[in-house]
């Protein structure tokens, strides 16, 4: 079973993915995979980012067998999965964590305009794949980890779209 752990920048996805790799679970780094497999076709200059081949991808992620395998990475959704989960945080709480980080503010206000307007979880859903979302902002790792964990177990009702809204959010901009 392929389970996608995909979100924006920010949202968790490393931390939950330390722990369950930490926990014995098979997690495999989608960066890290994409470059050790020569899927990494060029850098998009004007983001800073690779440009990966996500069908050569997706053939390399098919070879790790078919256990339990976590795929880490903001863009996990788009390779064959079983199950996509969404980790998505409050876009104030995500602009946050992004500046800690000391990200440029271009590249925090692209990110947290995606988080608030769902930018992951609907790329996900149009691929058909069966996607959840988990609310990382007030969630310890751990947490996120054993939302993660009831997901894969078959418990996911209330993780299922269309809970989580940010759009208050937004009109707090304005």
């Amino acid at each position: 079973m392929f389970v996608a752990i995909s979100g924006t920048p920010g949202t968790g996805k490393t931390a939950v993915c330390e722990r369950l790799r930490d926990d014995g679970y098979q997690v495999v780094d989608l960066n890290k995979l994409a470059s050790e497999t020569d899927s990494v076709v060029g850098v998009d200059s004007e983001r800073n980012v690779d440009i990966v081949d996500a069908d050569l991808l997706r053939v390399k992620v098919r070879e790790l067998g078919n256990d339990l395998v976590f795929l880490d990475g903001h863009f996990s959704h788009l390779m064959d999965v079983d199950v996509s989960i969404v980790l998505r945080c409050n876009p104030d709480e995500l602009k946050r964590r992004l500046e800690a980080k000391e990200w440029d503010e271009k590249k925090i206000r692209e990110n947290v305009e995606a988080e608030a307007v769902d930018a992951i979880t609907v790329e996900s859903t149009e691929s058909g794949v069966d996607t959840l979302e988990v609310d990382t902002t007030n969630r310890s790792a751990e947490q996120t980890e054993e939302a993660v964990l009831k997901i894969v177990s078959g418990e996911s009702e209330e993780f299922k779209v269309g809970q989580i809204d940010w759009s208050e959010v937004i009109l707090d901009w304005y």
